[in-house]
């Protein structure tokens, strides 16, 4: 058998097992008391050493266990089981004067404590116990056998810790249950003895019903214990408060919390710990927080709706703030809430994360706030702007009819309503362009081309505009050499059109515009850089408006500029098409002396020069006086379509839907129709529904029929939405002749 260990080794326990040493470390004063106290307990008896040394034992650890109504005591969790430590509670419950009697009663060790037979159990429950338990606790019931020969029932609650300097233990709680044991036998028996076998069954049911509440009454004792355990482990400081006695029971103290708890003359109530707390360390504007949070009357408030409650605040520590959360639990099992545990622990990170959120979700907020108003700013100029080219053809409309008779006045005044109009529809395809990007619906189709023949479209789109302000519109492909390319033909001439027209808007009577096309870098395998400049010597723009030029719903206003019409959307849409590309673009410019705006694009080159593409006179001049079936369901749009198209003079038969459509080219003779224009929104059945039926039809001639599509439905989705359907290709409402010959010559063959 182990010596027993001195008063020295049981104070370094104590010391150990609490925790308290973490907060000596560079505290000399501190280590120095320690160290009296060691030594004084070498030469003293326990009890007088703890008298006259009282005032220095951390916290009253020896005093308090020796205090306590229950007993209790450490021991070693080995094989052997030595006892490390017992109070006097437990002394007394074993009907023992001394430690040495206890000793010699119970072999200083666990097993000699327990009733031999009780012994292979209840090792055997603290072992499952503590393997199942998150916190290493265990309870159990056994009998003892006390120093007179009296059997006596023993509750015993554990705690499986392990330490650094005295390597795996237990600390116990125990409480003499002889009574109450007694009291539940003579219960049962009593009502095993009136039992019949009628009541057999509810006598079974009423024990089971009691093994139930004893079940229920410990997952309880286990369920406080862990609670206290579970805030132990993140919490820097749990307090044990008796609200009806107004006591308090530290379990784990902070440096800032020992503190407070350090003044012998002071009674542990709740408020004056809290007042102590509070005006040493609490931030002065979150004083008045903590003390509501830990008010008695407040507790009792808030744990009567729920079990726990926290509030987050601010300390002052060494001069630097810090952000701490304190929680408030109540343990108690009975409707008067009087028994709560208090944990107090550091919540920097999660503070500083939340103020993080916080600042992103309210900078997102501005941001929304500034596109809001920035909307509402365009949707403002759009309302202005718009009815100007409005008015224009409502205007010039009223003035035609007037002079009907004067065919040279309405021939001008036609004119300008197609101008307005043409005006209108730009705005509305803008818009419709962003709405794309911002969907981000849009997608390249890369073909051979000619940059020469993208660069003179342009130029044949502009020179009009440019003669009516008597601007001069002057093309340079000198630094060209290879113009032969596979790029997104449209997107590109989409780039430059709305370059071009923006400098022939901004360019006032008798300026210049240039248009320039080079190469500028030769790369490996057949690629190259192209730059596409476009300059003009028109009203330029401001340094700071510059900046922003290529941001959505952006105008500059001025008397200059108040006088023409725009979304503010154009130079957007080109940025995010020339991005689209993998391209660059920027701008330059001097108020008073113009704007330049340079586009760079790598494009790979074709080996040979591209075939010239077929004539679209030619296409067209063969199939003048051919047939062709028009499908669509709105009347005006049908008389609309019909006028142009026999203008160009092709024979027109109409379908009102899709399903008519099908009937009619089933009904006709192979080849009786050169193509089909097909709505798509139309009622009985849609185009892309027509198509897709058509060319399933058993026919190969009438299921390869060319058919284009012919829609006010204009997004990138709605023309590959036609494609995939089985339409040739897809072309927006209103017509635009030039376009659709060009659409004709490439999907009809000239034979057909």
């Amino acid at each position: 058998m182990n010596e027993y260990p001195t008063d020295s080794n049981i104070i370094e326990y104590m010391l150990t097992l609490l925790n308290i040493s973490d907060h000596a470390d560079g505290d000399p004063d501190f280590l120095s008391t320690i160290g009296n106290l060691k030594a004084a307990s070498s030469v003293q008896p326990l009890p007088a050493m703890l008298e006259e040394h009282s005032d220095h034992v951390p916290n009253g650890i020896i005093r308090f266990m020796n205090q306590m109504p229950g007993g209790f005591f450490i021991y070693h969790a080995d094989d052997k089981e030595q006892i490390i430590y017992v109070n006097q509670a437990l002394l007394r419950i074993f009907q023992c004067e001394t430690a040495e009697e206890f000793r010699r009663l119970t072999g200083n060790s666990f097993k000699g404590m327990v009733h031999p037979e009780d012994l292979s159990s209840v090792e055997e429950s603290i072992r499952k116990q503590i393997a199942q338990s998150k916190y290493d606790l265990d309870y159990v019931e056994y009998r003892i056998i006390r120093r007179d020969g009296e059997i006596r029932w023993i509750e015993d609650y554990g705690h499986f810790v392990h330490s650094q300097s005295i390597g795996d233990i237990f600390y116990v709680f125990i409480s003499d249950a002889t009574e109450k044991r007694q009291r539940q036998l003579t219960e049962q028996h009593a009502m095993i003895k009136n039992a019949t076998a009628e009541n057999e069954l509810k006598l079974r049911t009423l024990i089971e019903s009691y093994d139930e509440e004893r079940r229920l009454i410990y997952q309880e004792h286990l369920r406080r214990l862990e609670v206290i355990e579970g805030l132990s482990i993140n919490y820097e400081s749990i307090l044990y408060v008796d609200l009806d006695s107004d006591t308090i029971l530290p379990y784990r103290l902070s440096v800032r919390t020992e503190q407070v708890f350090q003044d012998p003359n002071r009674s542990r109530g709740l408020r004056w710990y809290t007042q102590d707390y509070v005006s040493t360390w609490v931030h002065p504007e979150d004083r008045q927080l903590v003390a509501n949070a830990t008010d008695p009357d407040y507790i009792r408030a808030k744990l009567s709706e729920n079990k726990t409650y926290y509030i987050n605040y601010r300390i002052i520590s060494s001069g630097e703030t810090q952000y701490l959360q304190l929680r408030v639990v109540n343990v108690g099992n009975n409707a008067r809430i009087s028994q709560i545990v208090i944990g107090y622990r550091r919540v920097d990170d999660e503070i500083l994360q939340e103020m993080k959120q916080h600042k992103a979700l309210q900078e997102a907020l501005d941001q929304a706030k500034t596109a809001n108003n920035t909307k509402d700013t365009f949707l403002s100029n759009m309302s202005h702007d718009m009815r100007t080219p409005l008015n224009a053809i409502f205007g010039y409309t009223a003035l035609a009819k007037k002079y009907l008779d004067d065919a040279s006045m309405v021939d001008s005044y036609l004119d300008k309503i197609n101008v307005a109009g043409r005006q209108l529809l730009d705005m509305i395809e803008q818009i419709l362009e962003i709405s794309w990007m911002e969907s981000k619906d849009i997608y390249l189709k890369e073909s051979p081309c000619s940059l020469v023949d993208i660069m003179n479209e342009v130029r044949m789109t502009i020179q009009p505009q440019a003669e009516d302000k008597k601007i001069t519109l002057h093309v340079d492909l000198s630094g060209l050499q290879q113009s032969d390319v596979y790029s997104d033909h449209e997107k590109l001439t989409q780039i430059l059109l709305n370059l071009a027209g923006n400098a022939v808007k901004y360019t006032e009577a008798n300026g210049r515009i240039d248009l320039i096309a080079a190469r500028k870098e030769q790369l490996p395998n057949d690629h190259a850089v192209y730059q596409f400049t476009v300059q003009d010597t028109g009203i330029g723009i401001s340094q700071d408006f510059l900046q922003h030029i290529f941001e959505p719903f952006q105008r500059e206003r001025n008397t200059t500029f108040s006088g023409i019409y725009g979304t503010g959307l154009g130079l957007t849409i080109v940025k995010n098409v020339v991005e689209t590309m993998n391209g660059t673009i920027s701008a330059d410019s001097t108020p008073g002396q113009g704007s330049t705006f340079t586009v760079t694009l790598t494009l790979r080159q074709q080996s040979s020069p591209s075939a010239p593409d077929g004539s679209i006179d030619h296409t067209h001049a063969l199939l003048v006086g051919r047939k062709i079936l028009l499908v669509d369901d709105n009347e005006i749009n049908l008389e609309i379509e019909t006028e142009l198209l026999q203008e160009l003079g092709f024979c027109i038969e109409t379908a009102p839907d899709g399903l008519q459509a099908i009937e009619k080219l089933q009904a006709s003779t192979p080849g009786e129709y050169a193509f089909i224009l097909m709505d798509i929104q139309m009622p009985v059945m849609d185009g892309r529904k027509a198509a897709e039926a058509i060319r399933r039809l058993e026919d190969p001639v009438l299921s390869h029929i060319p058919i284009i599509a012919l829609s006010a439905n204009a997004f990138e989705s709605d023309k590959r939405l036609s494609t995939e359907s089985g339409m040739n290709a897809h072309l927006t409402k209103p017509i635009d002749v030039p376009i659709l010959l060009e659409t004709i010559a490439r999907v009809v063959p000239a034979d057909s």
